[in-house]
């Protein structure tokens, strides 16, 4: 089978990630690279022996299946657009888009174009991830009750885009947030309603550096998530599931469960950045092939700027924040072949 052919959008730090991903893939390829600072895609196409390109436009003419957007998300929309019109496949980084509305039209683009559109999401692609999932849908800790995530970490956003809001549509709830979304979504369904409280600016942004969040969903069961560019929480877990017998603890080295007072079940080795990248693009080309679905769903990546633009309102407000939520699934090709 040819592999399909790819193109990323940008070249800085996720592409290189992106980079190792591709090493490990015999259904895909990268045929193009595409920087506004030319040198950068030069440098990154010679080390991957590739095409090199300024602009969006010009990078069409390599007859492309496919792309992924790693570029800042204030430009994710226009260079979405421009892509799916033209017939090519994204898969964008996240958040999808600083807007609601940005995020209807990148997926009106894609049903017009037959194309598909879906968020990248890595930690639903870390194996002990999907595992935590599979032992709470087989009852191995009763019914879920409280769940707890965090990504804080320090890390200095001076000279970042990330600490722009123009350029990031916020601060670190729209950039560890929109991770931390999905992940709670995974586990909790749609969620009804968020509720946000800032601490301490610390690194003099104009943007929030520090926030805890909390989400309910329908069924009453209660997440929260710590975000934090400026403080290291320095914790072996990032997400911890608590039942009404029983608890899983998803770590960055290793993950384990126990059922009530027993002895914890190892059943993980951890995170793993390049496996999680490596199985999301195979999932991305599989959907695209009608061999598999996409398991961030274009509704997925819908709901994740759902949440945040109502986590914003709350933030805002200092109030519970109602999730709104567009009822159609946004459901875009990824049909298994037999299904098709």
């Amino acid at each position: 089978m040819t592999p399909l052919r790819f193109a990323l959008i940008g070249t800085g730090g996720i592409a290189a990630a992106y980079e190792q991903a591709f090493k490990n893939q015999t259904d895909a390829r990268i045929c193009a690279v595409c920087d506004t600072v030319p040198e950068k895609a030069q440098a990154f196409a010679d080390r991957i022996g590739c095409a090199a390109y300024g602009s969006v436009f010009d990078l069409l003419a390599e007859n492309l299946d496919a792309a992924i957007i790693c570029t800042p998300p204030a430009t994710h929309e226009p260079i979405a657009i421009t892509l799916l019109n033209a017939g090519v496949h994204v898969l964008c980084e996240k958040p999808l888009a600083t807007s609601i509305e940005g995020a209807h039209r990148m997926l009106d683009a894609a049903r017009r174009g037959g194309v598909l559109l879906t968020m990248a999401s890595k930690f639903r692609y870390v194996n002990d991830v999907r595992v935590a999932k599979d032992l709470l849908e087989m009852g191995a800790i009763g019914d879920l009750i409280f769940i707890e995530n965090a990504f804080a970490s320090r890390v200095d956003m001076s000279s970042r885009w990330n600490g722009d809001p123009r350029m990031a549509g916020g601060g670190v709830l729209i950039d560890n947030g929109t991770h931390a979304v999905d992940i709670l979504r995974y586990f909790m369904g749609d969620l009804l309603d968020v509720q946000i409280v800032e601490g301490r600016r610390i690194q003099g942004l104009p943007v929030e550096d520090t926030v805890r969040v909390f989400v309910r969903n329908a069924g009453g069961v209660l997440g929260t998530s710590d975000l934090s560019w400026s403080i290291d929480k320095e914790m072996t877990t990032y997400l911890r599931l608590y039942g009404s017998d029983g608890t899983i603890l998803v770590g960055w080295n290793e993950s384990k469960y126990r059922r009530g007072k027993s002895e914890w079940h190892v059943f993980g080795s951890g995170y793993n950045k390049i496996a999680a990248f490596t199985e999301q693009v195979r999932n991305f080309c599989a959907a695209i092939r009608h061999t598999d679905t996409l398991l961030v769903t274009p509704r997925d990546a819908l709901a994740s700027v759902e949440v945040i633009s109502a986590a914003y309102a709350a933030l805002e407000r200092s109030r519970w924040e109602i999730v709104s939520r567009t009822e159609d699934a946004f459901t875009l090709l990824p049909l298994p072949a037999e299904a098709s």
